[in-house]
């Protein structure tokens, strides 16, 4: 990172840049990231979005808007590169940001984030070998919040996990006799399925397969398959019935024959599946809370009262008030006449700490 100060307008130019990066899909493995280049006067020039994985990255995207020079390359010299990641410098599905932004001919680069891969980072220090200078850490805490389940993932070597379920206001998920359809009402569960879309994958375990043979897709209002689909994930060494609606699903199936969750996640993440939604039933809901892997919490509450058994949540291992999971609130939204509340625990460990 430099120690150079970053030019006036920077914040704002990096504000614009998030806001950008915001467009991009936040599924597929890849981070979020926006860019724009700005001319000496303060005046952007071009802007630029992630747009899913195989696509530009977001400084190529910005670059493609600029007219040609003479060897073919975007004429960015002179231009300043504001982006909300430190620019690749590996070549995946597409070629290295920083040698782009070095073709193009660009005088200074600003960023937020180092980028945290061991094979993409390094783009900084490329970029000033060739004599471009480079500001980092504008607005760092800002984008760190944007990207920080990318940044979880990456780190830990498992997936962000958003912990789903509904219960009435007493935190029962059912009645005494076993139904539970619906407690919430219909905004409510179309947020749900909304959640379900911005995932990769969506983890159950097998009770509740063979309980109650779910789709686990993400639909819209008309009930119909939303663009992106997250793979259903079923834990457990029992098999998914043959005969099963999961074995339908659009996106396929991952059967882990297994119930270690630190392994199952690290399988996930291994396959670029980045952020998992948990809507299993209490046993998987409390075994992912209790073995820590909980990032958030995303809990619907509906108005109404059962009483007796049926608890949302099992035992998590905590027998005392002194021990309890303390949380931050981070969203409470009404939907029709059920609460929505997102919670993160609220002294996370540091995403390097496993």
């Amino acid at each position: 990172m430099s120690d150079t100060a970053a030019p006036d307008g920077c914040d704002r130019f990096m504000r614009r840049a998030l806001e950008l990066a915001a467009q991009g899909p936040v599924t597929g493995g890849n981070p979020q990231v926006g860019a724009v280049l700005v001319n000496d006067e303060g005046g952007i020039v071009a802007e630029g979005w992630h747009h899913g994985a195989g696509t530009p990255h977001a400084e190529v995207d910005a670059l493609s808007k600029l007219p040609k020079d003479p060897a073919g390359h975007p004429d960015a010299a002179g231009l300043t590169a504001v982006v909300t990641l430190e620019p690749c410098n590996h070549t995946g599905r597409t070629g290295p940001c920083s040698v782009a932004l070095l073709d193009a001919g660009v005088a200074r680069v600003v960023y937020a984030l180092p980028d945290p891969g061991q094979r993409s980072g390094g783009g900084a220090e490329h970029l000033r070998a060739g004599g471009v200078e480079v500001i980092g850490g504008v607005l760092a805490d800002e984008a760190e919040a944007f990207l920080r389940p990318w940044l979880t993932a990456v780190a830990r070597g498992r997936p962000w996990v958003t912990v789903k379920w509904a219960s009435t206001l007493d935190g029962r998920a059912a009645a005494s006799d076993g139904t539970s359809q619906w407690i919430t009402g219909t905004a409510s569960r179309q947020r749900v399925h909304e959640e379900r879309g911005a995932s990769d994958a969506i983890l159950v375990g097998t009770g509740t397969v063979l309980a109650d043979d779910p789709s686990l897709t993400a639909r819209g209002d008309g009930g119909e398959l939303m663009p992106h689909q997250p793979v259903p994930v079923v834990v457990g060494e029992r098999p998914v019935p043959a005969d099963a609606v999961l074995r339908q699903h659009p996106a396929g199936l991952i059967e882990t024959r297994s119930r270690d969750l630190a392994t199952v996640l690290a399988d996930l993440e291994a396959r670029g599946l980045r952020r998992v939604y948990v809507e299993g039933g209490p046993t998987i809901v409390s075994a992912v809370i209790a073995a820590g892997f909980a990032d958030e919490l995303s809990v619907y509450l509906a108005p109404m009262l059962l009483g007796g058994g049926g608890l949302a949540l099992g035992e998590l291992g905590i027998p005392t008030i002194a021990q309890a999971l303390r949380l931050r609130l981070t969203a409470i939204e009404q939907l029709g006449d059920d609460l929505h509340v997102i919670a993160r625990p609220a002294a996370p460990a540091s995403p390097k700490e496993n």
